[in-house]
């Protein structure tokens, strides 16, 4: 997967699993809303991800575009 693609399907988790607990919370179903936080979580770990790809993308790109440079 893309860095995009991490940090849409991320907050696609974290929006989703938000929901889940506010549902939770409103019918006194803790069961949804733990599924909820663990979505939520998981969502956040996503975009960490998408992140984290993001800035090796760009790091990487730096140093060729310098080692361009130098030739």
């Amino acid at each position: 997967m893309g860095s995009t693609t991490d940090k849409i399907k991320g907050t696609a988790n974290e929006a989703i699993g938000k929901a889940k607990q506010g549902l939770g919370e409103a019918t006194g179903n803790e069961r949804l809303e733990g599924e909820g936080v663990i979505q939520e979580v998981k969502g956040k770990g996503q975009k960490a991800v998408g992140d984290a790809k993001e800035s090796v993308k760009d790091a990487l790109n730096r140093a060729a575009a310098a080692a361009n440079k130098k030739l």
